[in-house]
């Protein structure tokens, strides 16, 4: 059930980016009385799920959910229709229109993209305001690095000062901060001193292929509820209480104490808790699951004050203006760390798999909206390279003409377009069999 949400927020979301990028060719097409013969939300090779007509353009939907397109007269596109182009040019075709003309079509579905990531920042903003874990609330117990920030040099209990000499705000932010900006040194405090963690030669490339936060924060473990027939509920702990040690062991934090209680299985122990100004010692003996049966608090808030800033929709405006700014500049340095030999980007490039695994496995308004201006971003961006068969390589060639004052020739553009649809296709195979191959090692 999990999985099929993910894959419903993805379609869903897919299905939104595509229908406003197609829309923005259209519109742009329309503007300059430009012929457009068909609009479809997916692709359509041999059949589609539905059409129909209205006022000379096919709307429909393919059954094939991997983008969408619109088919506009007189145009070297995806649909290679060479026989068209064969014929004398009509005044309502593409190839007929002045260059800057074509141009604007071109960038019309970018465009929309980017409209769209900030109209969703500024209805987020302006509905949810702005919260976040301020890293000096992160720090207030320590952090906790899971194997793989063990493994780079933090330890339990480090607080996160500077980055290459940076403070970030946002606790959520630094492992992303660490690969953009492609830190070396992470400064930290450790039992009272400031220590240098010089990240080993090979770190940003293992972050880039790591799913999961590499540092989470440390909570009391405070007894919240208890589960049936609780060994700890038995030996008289009482909701509110808080474990704080075990065997004369001084552990304060629920998951150092989760790793050590597993430790003692089937044994008789001693855990220590606080109840009021009293500090009690209750002996229990374990079973084979080595668990207390007790559930600690999960509410964040209890423990860490969050910084939250609420919008009023004349705020929300600029502030969704410069949150998309800042998405496109974040996004432009992961491109081109596919290019670092040291990060090795490309080895962590996802298909379909990857982009649904980012979607929550329940049904989640602000993180499906927040995902979505992400990818509607990062949609943008794509189309704009200037690769043939993709809104940037005609970008590039109309370019070219405005430069020149003279067109490629057909027979030019309809090799391109072979060659970029080469290239996608190529793409798609390596990031959607990079898909296949990291779930084939997760279960095999």
């Amino acid at each position: 059930m999990e999985i099929l949400i993910q894959i419903l927020q993805l379609l869903l979301s897919l299905s939104i980016l595509v229908v406003v990028h197609e829309f923005g060719h259209f519109f742009a097409a329309k503007i300059f009385k430009t012929r457009v013969e068909k609009f479809y939300l997916f692709f359509d090779p041999w059949f589609s799920l539905f059409k129909f007509t209205y006022k000379g353009t096919e709307y429909g939907m393919g059954w094939l959910p991997l983008g969408g397109y619109v088919k506009i007269s007189g145009m070297i596109d995806e649909s290679m229709d060479k026989e068209q182009m064969k014929q004398p040019a009509q005044p309502w075709e593409f190839r007929s229109k002045p260059a800057w003309q074509r141009l604007i079509i071109m960038l019309g579905g970018v465009t929309m993209n980017v409209v769209l990531a900030i109209v969703i920042y500024i209805a987020m903003l302006a509905s949810y305001g702005d919260e976040y874990l301020p890293t000096s609330e992160a720090n207030k117990y320590g952090v906790r690095p899971d194997s793989l920030g063990m493994e780079m040099g933090f330890m339990p209990g480090d607080k996160i000062m500077t980055l290459d000499g940076l403070y970030v705000e946002d606790f959520s932010k630094i492992p992303m901060n660490i690969v953009l900006n492609e830190v070396k040194v992470v400064e930290v405090e450790r039992d009272g001193k400031n220590i240098q963690v010089r990240l080993p030669e090979g770190s940003l490339n293992k972050l880039v292929n790591h799913r999961t936060p590499i540092f989470s924060v440390r909570i009391p473990f405070v007894a919240f509820k208890f589960a049936d027939n609780s060994v700890a509920k038995e030996a008289g702990m009482l909701l509110g209480d808080t474990i704080f040690g075990i065997n004369g062991m001084n552990i304060k934090y629920f998951n150092d104490f989760r790793e050590e209680i597993q430790k003692h299985k089937n044994e008789a122990v001693t855990i220590a808790v606080i109840r009021g100004s009293d500090t009690l010692s209750l002996p229990m003996t374990l079973d084979e699951s080595g668990m207390l049966g007790v559930f600690p608090v999960g509410d964040f808030n209890q423990f860490f004050n969050f910084s939250k800033k609420e919008y009023t929709i004349t705020q929300a405006i600029p502030a969704g203006f410069n949150r998309t700014w800042s998405g496109i500049g974040n996004y432009l340095k992961q491109l081109k760390l596919l290019f670092s030999p040291e990060v090795k980007a490309y080895e962590g490039v996802g298909g379909f798999i990857t982009i649904g695994s980012i979607f929550p496995t329940y049904w989640h308004w602000e993180s499906f909206w927040r995902l979505t201006a992400f990818l509607s971003i990062m949609l943008a961006i794509i189309n704009v390279l200037p690769i043939p068969a993709l809104d940037g390589g005609h970008v590039l060639f109309l370019l070219y003409e405005l430069i020149a004052r003279r067109k490629p020739s057909d027979k030019f553009l309809e090799r391109a377009q072979v060659v970029g649809m080469v290239i996608l296709f190529s793409l798609l195979i390596l990031a959607n069999g990079n898909d296949v191959v990291k779930l084939i090692g997760k279960y095999f």
